[in-house]
């Protein structure tokens, strides 16, 4: 389910449907039926589909970090050396 957000003209959508929708958009593209005003749409729309994913994963990065002390993981393969 998508919304569309007034202010900015851009979609509320989820990382997995932004993903399957670029992944949709790549495959029309690599087929080569798309007219060029279509393979532009297609373009522009994968284009604002990566910086919304890319914003999703930074956001999830920091959610990460903040979840752990000093920003680091732990390395959990080391138990019992």
């Amino acid at each position: 389910m998508s919304k569309k957000k007034e202010d900015s003209g851009t979609e509320d959508i989820n990382f997995e449907a932004a993903m399957a929708e670029l992944e949709e958009l790549v495959a029309q593209m690599e087929d080569g039926d798309l007219t060029l005003d279509d393979s532009l749409k297609a373009f522009e729309r994968g284009v604002m589909l990566t910086r919304q994913c890319q914003q999703a994963l930074n956001r999830a990065e920091l959610r990460v970090q903040t979840l752990t002390e000093a920003n680091t993981l732990e390395d959990l393969t080391q138990e019992g050396s």
